[in-house]
C-alpha cells in the first residue's frame, strides 16, 4: 500500500545500517543486508496497519537508509498523553526493526527529532515513482544521525531534546512505563536524551554502558598491540 500523504508535527526517526559502506566490498553480503533490511522493515510495519491512527508509524527505506514517523498531528486535537502514545510508537518500533536485525549480525544507529514534517505522494508512471518529504524534522533527524555530536555509535537511538518542550521530555523519564523507562540522560551531553532499547530492564542500562565502553578499550589496545610489534622490527 502507498503511503497515506502527511502535513503536520510530529516524530521523524532517521535509521541506517551501521558500517553499509564496508559491507559493499562483498557484494553477496551488502545484498543480504538490504533484503533482510527491507523485509524486517516492511514486516514490522505492517503489523500497524489496523492500529488507532495516532500510534501508527509509516516508513519509507531507501538502500541502507529508512525513514519512520508517527502519523499523530500535533497540530490537531492530539496533545500531552497523545504525543507520548506517538513517541513511544516511534521508538517501540525502532527497538522491534533493532531487535530483528541483530539476529542477522546487523545493527543500526536512529536519531529522532520533533517539528514540522510533511509528505507528499506525487504523480507517477511507469519508470518512476516520486515522493516528496520535507520539514525540519526530517531534516533535523537526518542530519543528527549523519553529522551529529557526539557521533552516534552502532545500535545506539537517540532523541534530539531541540523543538520539545522541557516538561514533556521531564514526564518521558520520570515514566516507569516502558518503552520509557529506559530512555535516560547522558550527562556528557545535553542535546539528547537515549532510548536502550537493548536491554529489558532499567538497572541493566549501567551494566551494558560499561560492557559496550570495554568493545572500545579492547579495539584501542588490539591496535596498540599490532603498533608494537611490528615497530620492534
Amino acid at each position: 500500500m502507498p503511503i497515506e500523504a502527511y502535513h503536520g508535527q510530529t516524530f521523524v526517526a532517521f535509521i541506517d545500517i551501521s558500517g553499509f559502506k564496508s559491507m559493499m566490498q562483498n557484494r553477496e553480503r551488502a545484498r543480504d543486508a538490504l533484503s533482510t533490511f527491507f523485509q524486517t522493515g516492511y514486516s514490522v510495519l505492517r503489523k500497524q496497519r489496523n492500529v488507532e491512527l495516532r500510534k501508527r508509524v509509516d516508513g519509507l527505506f531507501v538502500s541502507d537508509c529508512g525513514i519512520l514517523f508517527s502519523r499523530y498531528n500535533g497540530e490537531n486535537q492530539y496533545q500531552g498523553l497523545h504525543m507520548k502514545e506517538a513517541l513511544s510508537s516511534i521508538l517501540s518500533t525502532i527497538e522491534d526493526i533493532s531487535r530483528k536485525l541483530l539476529q542477522a549480525d546487523l545493527m543500526l544507529t536512529a536519531s529522532i527529532a520533533y517539528g514540522r514534517f510533511d509528505f507528499d505522494e506525487r504523480v507517477e508512471f511507469s519508470g518512476i515513482v516520486k515522493n516528496m518529504m520535507f520539514g525540519y524534522a526530517y531534516l533535523n533527524a537526518y542530519l543528527n544521525n549523519e553529522v551529529g555530536k557526539p557521533k552516534l555509535n552502532p545500535g545506539q537511538c537517540r532523541i534530539l531534546k531541540e523543538n520539545i518542550d522541557e516538561p514533556f521530555l521531564e514526564s518521558v523519564m520520570a515514566s516507569q512505563d516502558p518503552p520509557f523507562n529506559r530512555v535516560k540522560k547522558n550527562h556528557s551531553d545535553n542535546k539528547h536524551l537515549y532510548f536502550y532499547w537493548m536491554v529489558k530492564k532499567p538497572f541493566e542500562i549501567s551494566l551494558f554502558k560499561r560492557k559496550y565502553k570495554d568493545t572500545y578499550n579492547l579495539k584501542y589496545r588490539g591496535m596498540l598491540e599490532a603498533l608494537k610489534d611490528f615497530s620492534r622490527n
